[in-house]
């Protein structure tokens, strides 16, 4: 196929397009590069691979890409809780309406495979599974953009949405903001770490295995389309406290307390089914484990100051 990735050379984005590309797909990636980022330079042999520089909220830049390609993968975004409340006009502006524009621009018969967020569940029932159909109820802006455009999204024809995990693991283009992520440079380089509300609880997913759900909707388009899918790991429904547990089995000199006092700004606090996507035969594949096993080997070779959404 001949698809379209925005955002192309992002946390995802630098996992997936290799992957397209070794698959023998055709790859445009849209991208404005504004953390800096070399991760496509090793994708540039590939002559299946076209690379624009460009903003994904720019309709002259996505005219010419979409006349020619069968699937639209907009990964363009400010990703994450704290980056869209520090700057909420872009984050609308990248989020909300670049979506809103490729719905217009595009042909109906062109696929859309969008990646949301399991993060619009907000705060769950305790005990009880957010499934897809569990009523919406986001709690930050990011998530509050996410659910908004989903809902017009699974409108349209020919559209799939992933409602990603806290993602985590090593990327060509790395982020040190994601939690596991976060928690484990800590642990590794500050060996301790004061936990806020350390009961709150979500799901997560290595970012090898998000990829891989792109390529699986590719794949199973015809049967999964107009749905929405939570994408995780269906054994790592875990607190923060439960993190550092499995964190401190790999770097035992890992001290961690919980104050009694303060609160987390990011309030979430659910656990998570995956049973519908799974039930197509997709299962993420990379345990908790191994991601943190890693992000170890990776934090030899990159500094906090390197990496980061905000």
């Amino acid at each position: 196929m001949k698809i379209l990735v925005t955002g192309g050379a992002g946390y995802i984005g630098s996992i997936l397009v290799p992957q397209l590309l070794s698959q023998g797909h055709e790859v445009i990636v849209v991208d404005n590069f504004m953390y800096h980022q070399s991760a496509l330079l090793n994708c540039c042999h590939d002559s299946n691979l076209r690379i624009i520089n460009g903003d994904a909220r720019n309709e002259e830049t996505l005219a010419g890409p979409l006349k020619t390609v069968e699937a639209i993968l907009p990964l363009a975004c400010l990703t994450g809780a704290p980056i869209c409340a520090k700057d909420p006009l872009t984050a609308k502006s990248t989020n909300f309406e670049a979506i809103e524009t490729l719905l217009k621009m595009r042909n109906k018969n062109q696929w859309i495979i969008f990646p949301t967020t399991n993060s619009g569940y907000g705060v769950g029932e305790k005990g009880k599974f957010c499934a897809e159909d569990t009523p919406l109820n986001p709690v930050s802006l990011y998530g509050k953009l996410k659910v908004k455009i989903e809902k017009i999204l699974l409108k349209e024809s020919n559209a799939i949405t992933l409602r990603f995990a806290t993602v985590f693991g090593v990327s060509p283009r790395m982020r040190l903001d994601l939690l596991v992520n976060d928690f484990t440079y800590r642990a590794l380089n500050d060996r301790y770490l004061v936990l806020f509300e350390a009961s709150f609880k979500r799901n997560y997913l290595h970012v090898r295995d998000a990829a891989a759900a792109f390529i699986f909707c590719l794949e199973n388009f015809d049967s999964m389309k107009g749905e929405p899918y939570n994408v995780g790991l269906s054994d790592a429904n875990l607190s923060k406290l439960e993190l550092c547990q499995k964190i401190q089995k790999l770097i035992p000199n890992f001290y961690f307390t919980e104050s009694p006092i303060g609160e987390d700004i990011d309030k979430r606090d659910y656990i998570v089914s995956n049973e519908k996507i799974e039930r197509k035969g997709f299962r993420a594949k990379t345990s908790l484990e191994k991601g943190i096993e890693e992000l170890i080997k990776g934090y030899q070779v990159i500094k906090r100051n390197q990496y980061s959404n905000i």
